[in-house]
């Protein structure tokens, strides 16, 4: 006897055999066993959900000798030659080849006619958004009024094409893409029951490269016993699959992580020798980030049996979560970059190196002798410095004084280990506003007040409206930046309440509102503003009044 692939030898004869889709098996089981059916049901899903294999299902359970049930018995002449494809009074169309309205009209000609054998005529037209707009028009009439004993079973991986006069005749039922867990499942069962040696590892792998799709996944497990020849083993399926999407993707992330761009474009060295498709390297990048900032967030979503698991681990605790939402967003912008670079290696590195440009680095000094970017103030004179060769003139009516700026804010000098006195709220805002820390964990020190200090034990109050901010990943890299600052281990403890004195926040909040309301007062007691507001019958734009500063 030929050998046939597992995606059709394991092909469920049963609504008890599908996987994945219990919503929609127990929809049809219920309407079965109460006779209440819809002459036109519409299956839409991705590919290699189930879509033709529950219409399958369904005309069997229509049909069988046994009566209508959610049951069939698949012992019957009916239920043997629908699972054979040789039933007579089903009628499987693919839409796709039968575009034309006259190949349409002609597949219609015999929906008066009673079935030949059956109990039902059963039309299972397959992708039918292919059909042409004049195929549809006339199903249409058919679909409306179709005779007692016609049904229609429609799949499709694109409703989005179906005129909505189709829609709205049809039952429509969505089939979910598979969990990865699920198709894990599944693809266990079927080894066991062929008596296949295989590693647990490896399966997660091909489950994550269907994509959903448990028929993916099935031609995806013949291929690997093929490979391994007769047995499925993880570095062996590593290989078939192409390690582009598993270990040099991770490869590319722990060079990131560690900010290394001689190691970034190693990396992508070695996958260029492999002539991939970097467009699906990137995707599989932002795939693993989106990984990652779940893991840090929830992880339990981390499977105990992921081949990646001790590598996602580590890169979860290496990786602060700002710094992932950064590299993300910068993937996820890069991939509309990518067909207008020179050739897709190089928009590829360059959305890495852009990655590594802008991820911020704790405590980080421009290297001597590096060029500065000018800015405003590289060419503006000198406040300090009065000119002394302007000649003096006599003020005139029209000329008004300029307000008077604000002194500027100094800039905060770097820590010393271990200088930093801490016995007064006041010594804690002065520490918190010159930690060497950035993203969330500068957050964190900006939205806590001082409780008190003593034997290296620091308690600090977190703003409730803040608590969000509170992550382990983001209070260890605190911690770590204070005990530098204070020169010595501390205990730290964070109290989420309202704070009994003024955080750092809500004294950057509290002296922007007053510059604010300053700059509004001048605009108001301005002879010139005045005027023109009194000539043009002119009101401020609400908002539009800004400091100086």
């Amino acid at each position: 006897m030929s050998y046939q692939v597992l995606a059709r030898k394991w092909r469920p004869r049963s609504f008890d055999d599908m996987v994945g889709q219990q919503h929609v098996v127990r929809a049809l089981s219920n309407a079965l066993d109460r006779d209440q059916l819809h002459h036109a049901y519409l299956f839409t899903g991705t590919r290699g959900v189930g879509k033709t294999t529950l219409a399958r299902i369904l005309s069997k359970a229509l049909n069988c000798e046994q009566g209508v049930s959610s049951k069939p018995c698949g012992v019957c002449s009916a239920c043997r030659e629908i699972d054979s494809g040789r039933f007579v009074d089903l009628l499987e169309v693919d839409a796709a080849s039968r575009t034309k309205v006259d190949q349409t009209r002609e597949l219609l000609e015999n929906v008066p006619y009673a079935p030949a054998r059956a109990r039902f005529k059963v039309y299972l037209i397959d992708e039918v958004h292919m059909f042409s707009g004049h195929s549809f028009n006339a199903l249409l009439k058919t679909l409306e009024e179709p005779p007692p004993h016609v049904k229609f079973l429609l799949a499709t991986t694109d409703p989005q094409k179906i005129p909505v006069t189709v829609l709205s005749r049809c039952l429509q039922l969505n089939l979910r893409r598979l969990l990865p867990g699920e198709i894990v499942d599944r693809l266990r069962y079927v080894l066991e029951q062929e008596g296949l040696a295989f590693e647990s590892s490896a399966l997660p792998l091909l489950a994550r490269a269907a994509d959903g799709s448990l028929r993916d996944a099935l031609s995806l497990l013949d291929q690997a016993i093929a490979f391994g020849g007769g047995r499925v083993v993880e570095a062996e399926t590593r290989a078939m699959l192409g390690t582009v999407s598993g270990d040099l993707a991770l490869d590319i992330l722990d060079a990131l992580t560690e900010g290394d761009g001689a190691a970034v474009l190693a990396a992508v060295e070695r996958v260029a020798a492999m002539t991939p498709d970097f467009a699906e390297l990137l995707r599989e990048l932002i795939l693993l980030l989106h990984r990652l900032a779940l893991i840090q967030q929830v992880p339990a979503t981390l499977a105990p049996d992921d081949p990646d698991r001790t590598r996602m681990l580590a890169l979860a605790e290496r990786l602060a979560p700002e710094d992932v939402q950064l590299c993300y967003q910068v993937a996820l912008t890069g991939q509309t970059d990518l067909p207008l670079a020179p050739d897709p290696r190089t928009g590829l590195e360059m959305v890495l190196l852009r990655a590594l440009a802008f991820r911020p680095v704790p405590g980080a000094q421009r290297p001597a002798g590096s060029p500065r970017l000018a800015t405003d103030t590289d060419h503006a004179p000198p406040r300090s410095a009065p000119s002394e060769a302007a000649p003096t003139t006599a003020a005139t009516p029209s000329a008004r004084p300029a307000p008077p700026q604000p002194p500027s804010a100094p800039e905060p000098t770097p820590i010393q280990s271990g200088t930093q006195r801490l016995d007064s709220a006041a010594d804690w805002q002065q520490l918190a506003e010159r930690l060497s820390i950035g993203g969330i964990a500068n957050q964190l020190a900006h939205n806590c007040a001082f409780r008190g200090y003593s034997n290296g034990r620091l308690s600090l109050q977190l703003d409730p409206a803040a608590e969000r901010l509170r992550v382990p990943s983001t209070v260890a890299r605190f911690k770590s930046a204070l005990e530098q600052a204070l020169g010595g281990p501390i205990d730290l403890d964070i109290q989420v309440a309202r704070p009994e004195q003024e955080t750092l926040a809500q004294r950057h909040a509290r002296e922007a509102g007053e510059r604010q309301q300053t700059a509004v007062e001048q605009m108001q007691t301005d002879s010139v503003a005045q005027s023109l507001r009194a000539n043009f019958e002119a009101e401020w734009a609400p908002g539009s009044i800004r400091p100086a500063d």
